[in-house]
């Protein structure tokens, strides 16, 4: 009896959310995008308040949430930032590990923007098609699919320079990669007609669209894995070449780099927060709620970085380039109440 009582005892321990606390800084992990964001609410609490300053990493919002969800304790990050919503399997893999309660947060708005050298190639104006053309691994042609053929972005739209194609976009690991798939690149393979002529073919929607954003690998494309730093110094090296950056990463870039209308509309934060610009996406962090209340400072983080005075219109997040979220209050709300994700339904 005494034998099956500890047994019994040491697998409630092990399944108890609950650990001891032997580290005092809060760990962050994710999305290069939101990085800045994070590392400037981090230098700013670790000198406004009585805690440690977090640390923060980036490695792209896969590999972010990935981390997140290996575990709660010490040894697992407590925010994992991403440049998308979390996904059904990653919640389930949470879940799996023992990170049951997520607290979602959602910081703001960024755009996706198509910059080049500022004295390259007039690349002023894009559609999605554009890109599309550019960029697929195969189109449909004469009821199959052919190899893309285009070379130049001239093939693609006798209006944009006759160079040949260097786009440098995200590794799949970003959440800007999803984002620019879905916004761009499936919207160009409708908007030409090639999605249909597909479904046409016999494809089944989810294959034809699984085509329409599938890049080539011929050279013409490269992903990027790390951060916009390294998009830029491919640039830098290619006077041709043209990127995918984060809005705010161009507006801080601006003496090197000039941007392109996308579907006729500038990016700025004021297109992207009207809606008005077809490429913008929400930002997030995610919170393990079991560390709450057991790592120094992680509540008061999170509740700084959405405060009005750091994520509202004026603050330093939106002075580096973040469209403010207008539900702001909304998200203050969710961490003061410590609300997680499913609560509410």
């Amino acid at each position: 009896m005494t034998k099956t009582l500890t047994v019994s005892a040491l697998a409630l321990a092990v399944a108890a959310p609950a650990f001891a606390q032997s580290r005092d800084n809060v760990q962050v992990a994710g999305s290069s995008t939101v990085l800045p964001y994070a590392s400037i609410v981090a230098e700013a609490f670790g000198e406004n308040f009585d805690f440690p300053t977090p640390v923060v990493e980036s490695g792209g919002s896969s590999a972010g949430l990935k981390r997140f969800c290996e575990g709660v304790g010490e040894n697992s990050i407590d925010i994992a930032n991403a440049s998308r919503a979390i996904r059904e399997g990653e919640i389930e893999t949470c879940a799996a590990n023992g990170v049951e309660e997520i607290i979602e947060v959602r910081i703001g708005y960024d755009g996706i923007v198509f910059a080049s050298q500022i004295d390259g190639p007039e690349f002023t104006a894009f559609e999605p098609s554009d890109w599309y053309s550019a960029l697929a691994a195969e189109i449909p042609q004469d009821g199959e699919m052919v190899a893309n053929p285009n070379q130049t972005w001239a093939d693609v739209n006798g209006d944009l320079p006759s160079v040949d194609i260097a786009a440098f976009i995200p590794g799949t690991k970003h959440g800007t990669r999803e984002v620019f798939e879905e916004n761009v690149l499936l919207q160009g393979c409708e908007d030409t007609g090639a999605m249909e002529a597909m479904m046409e073919m016999g494809m089944s929607e989810d294959d034809a669209e699984a085509a329409c954003m599938a890049v080539r690998t011929d050279g013409a494309s490269v992903d990027i894995d790390g951060d916009y730093t390294e998009t830029l110094a491919r640039i830098d090296s290619n006077p041709d070449g043209i990127g995918v950056f984060g809005l705010a990463f161009y507006e801080n870039n601006t003496d090197t780099l000039k941007v392109a209308t996308m579907g006729g509309v500038e990016p700025s934060t004021e297109t992207i927060a009207s809606g008005e610009y077809p490429v913008s996406r929400p930002l997030f962090f995610y919170i393990k709620k079991a560390h709450i209340g057991v790592i120094p400072g992680l509540k008061e983080y999170a509740s700084f970085f959405v405060s009005d005075e750091i994520a509202g219109p004026g603050g330093p997040l939106a002075n580096y380039g973040l469209v403010p979220d207008p539900e702001l209050a909304a998200t203050q709300s969710k961490i003061e109440n410590e609300e997680t994700m499913g609560a509410g339904s």
